[in-house]
C-alpha cells in the first residue's frame, strides 16, 4: 500500500470519528433538551398543585366555621351557613361560573361548585379562577339544572392522592363512615341546602358498544315518575350496602362521581336527594 493510499485511510478514519462524535454530541444535546424539558414539566406541576392548594386552604379559612355544619333542618340559615352563601355571592363576581359550594362533614370536600357554558370538560383542569390546574375544580356537568326539581345533578371531581378534591368521597365505602355522614351541604348564592345519602356504588364508564348498561352518568332529567324510579332502582342494583333511605318523584337528586382503581374506567357514585 502506497503511502498516499495510507494518508486516505488516515483521513476517512479520522472523518468518520468526526461524524460519530458528532452524532454523539447531536444525542447527548437532544437528550439535555429532554431532559430540562421534563423538569421543567415536573416543576410547573409542582408549582400549579402548591399553588391551588394554598388557594383551596384560603377559600377553606374564610369559612372556617363552615367545616362542620349540622345535619338537622333549620328554618333560618346559621351563622355558619350564611357565611357559605356569602362567599358564593363574592366567588361570582369574580366567575359567574360559580354556582355554589359543596362541604359533607369530616372530609376535605369544602370547596366552590363550577359548571361551564359551552365546555362540558373546562373545570376538569382548571381552577375557579379558569386558570390551569391539575386538581381542577368541583364541577356540574352541564346538563344539570340545580333549579329544576326533577332534575339530577352530575358533579365531578377528580380522585387525587393527596385527599384533595373528590378523593374523601371514598370514605362513603365504609358503612360505618355512612352512618355518621349521611348529609352533603350543597350552598346557592341565596339558600343551604341538605341532601340525604340513598346509595352509593362502584361502576365505570362503559364503552359505546354495550348493550344493556347503566349509563348512570348520562341521567340527568328524570321528569317522569318511571325514569326516576328506574334510576333510583338501577343504582340500588349495584350498591355496596343498605342504607336504608328510599327516594321519591320530585326529590332533586345529587350524583357524585369519582375515579376508582379496582376496575378499568371505574368511577365511585354517591347518590343523595334533597331534604331541605
Amino acid at each position: 500500500m502506497s503511502e498516499r493510499d495510507n494518508m486516505n485511510q488516515s483521513k476517512e478514519k479520522h472523518k468518520n470519528s468526526k461524524n460519530v462524535s458528532m452524532k454523539k454530541k447531536i444525542i447527548l444535546l437532544i437528550l439535555l433538551i429532554i431532559f430540562i424539558a421534563l423538569v421543567s414539566y415536573l416543576g410547573y406541576l409542582i408549582y400549579q398543585n402548591v399553588r391551588d392548594k394554598k388557594l383551596n386552604a384560603d377559600l377553606q379559612k374564610d369559612i372556617e366555621s363552615a367545616k362542620v355544619m349540622p345535619e338537622v333542618n333549620e328554618v333560618q340559615l346559621s351563622e355558619a351557613e350564611q357565611q357559605v352563601v356569602n362567599k358564593v355571592n363574592e366567588l361570582q363576581n369574580e366567575n359567574q361560573d360559580v354556582k355554589g359550594w359543596i362541604q359533607i362533614n369530616d372530609t376535605k370536600i369544602n370547596y366552590p361548585l363550577l359548571q361551564a357554558s359551552e365546555d362540558n370538560e373546562y373545570y376538569l383542569k382548571r381552577n375557579y379562577k379558569k386558570e390551569n390546574s391539575s386538581y381542577g375544580s368541583i364541577f356540574l356537568d352541564m346538563s344539570s339544572d340545580l333549579n329544576n326539581n326533577n332534575s339530577n345533578l352530575i358533579i365531578y371531581g377528580h380522585n387525587m392522592k393527596d385527599g384533595e378534591m373528590f378523593q374523601n368521597l371514598m370514605y362513603y365505602t365504609d358503612k360505618d363512615f355512612y352512618d355518621n355522614h349521611k348529609v352533603i351541604n350543597i350552598y346557592t348564592n341565596n339558600e343551604a341546602r341538605k341532601y340525604e345519602i340513598v346509595t352509593v356504588f362502584k361502576s365505570r364508564v362503559f364503552y359505546q358498544n354495550e348493550q344493556d348498561v347503566f349509563r348512570y352518568y348520562y341521567s340527568f332529567d328524570l321528569d317522569t315518575e318511571e325514569k326516576y324510579n328506574d334510576y333510583i332502582n338501577n343504582c340500588k342494583k349495584i350498591q355496596l350496602y343498605d342504607t336504608g333511605v328510599n327516594a321519591s318523584f320530585g326529590e332533586q337528586l345529587i350524583t357524585l362521581i369519582v375515579c376508582e382503581y379496582s376496575q378499568t374506567n371505574g368511577r365511585f357514585v354517591v347518590v343523595a336527594k334533597r331534604i331541605s
